[in-house]
């Protein structure tokens, strides 16, 4: 698997970088909008290397960047107005890329270990309300004129709300996926595993759409299916998506991953433990999944505001 062009260096630097992006796709799995990002991320890094030295550059130009070079591609950045959020990712690309660099004895660079990231505003998840994902859950059948198109809608939307997952983890289901015992193992980032358990209604609603469903699934066919007869792109989900905020009136943050921030901050605000929320979104940091105790906070100060007749 070959990166795209990444500018005009050196063979032995593009040979590299090909070998870099098929390890991040095999190795890491990184999704296609992962690797696309990281490649326009290094194809900028590499246009810069080469307006700093004058001519493409090499792998010995790679090995002997230093703080000040690296800090001066931040400093670029920082002069075009490039958000912290592109430059934190960005430097996470250069930093991947020189650490494969050196776990392959291609070259070593300790000056990319001194560079530091830009400090990020914690942001916080933007969930539904209850009500407005239980609306969500009761239109999103409506939307379609194709009952079994409709019912697979419904069983999508039941997944990333009943069950937390990411929209790329319920559409990567296979048939052979479905559970005999209520529980169901799903494939998450970076190839890692976890078990989530599937609600009564959430079965219910896959049984429906395979009824619905007019030709034959089985096997290591996918659960999902497009109209065309294959599996289901992301897109069509998030356009629907699109139409129930219009239907709705939802906010614009109303997303397919904003049901999964959903699930996980009304499963918080009935009593979940952190831990036990924290396995079943697969997050391998607790740190991430505590960002939902500041909306559950968010939310209990709004309605103290709203609700106190001192407010």
């Amino acid at each position: 698997m070959e990166a795209p062009i990444i500018y005009n260096a050196e063979p032995a630097v593009n040979q590299v970088i090909d070998e870099w992006y098929s390890w991040m796709a095999i190795e890491r799995n990184c999704s296609k909008h992962t690797l696309d990002a990281y490649s326009r991320d290094l194809s900028a890094f590499i246009a810069y290397i080469t307006e700093h030295f004058g001519f493409p550059p090499g792998l010995n130009e790679l090995q002997g960047l230093t703080n000040a070079d690296f800090r001066g591609y931040l400093a670029m950045r920082h002069n075009k107005g490039l958000s912290h959020s592109s430059t934190a990712r960005a430097i996470s690309t250069i930093r991947s890329f020189f650490k494969y660099l050196d776990f392959s004895e291609v070259i070593h660079n300790a000056a990319i270990k001194t560079i530091k990231t830009p400090k990020l505003p914690r942001s916080i998840p933007k969930p539904l309300s209850q009500l407005e994902a239980k609306a969500a859950i009761n239109t999103i059948g409506q939307l379609h004129p194709t009952p079994w198109v409709a019912a697979r809608d419904l069983a999508i939307l039941m997944l990333l709300y009943g069950c937390g997952l990411r929209i790329s983890e319920a559409l990567n289901l296979n048939i052979e996926d479905l559970p005999s015992d209520g529980i169901i193992t799903v494939n998450g980032k970076g190839k890692k595993q976890r078990i989530v358990p599937l609600l009564p209604i959430v079965m219910d609603s896959i049984d429906y759409y395979l009824r619905k469903y007019p030709g034959n699934l089985d096997g290591k066919k996918p659960l999902f299916i497009g109209v065309q007869g294959n599996r289901l792109n992301a897109g069509v989900i998030q356009r629907q998506i699109r139409k129930l905020r219009i239907t709705l009136e939802l906010p614009a943050t109303a997303t397919p991953h904003a049901l999964r921030h959903s699930f996980a901050t009304h499963l918080l605000a009935h009593g979940g433990d952190l831990r036990t929320i924290q396995e079943l979104l697969g997050h391998e940091s607790l740190s991430t999944t505590q960002r939902y105790t500041d909306v559950d906070l968010t939310q209990l100060i709004q309605v103290f505001q709203e609700s106190h007749p001192r407010a």
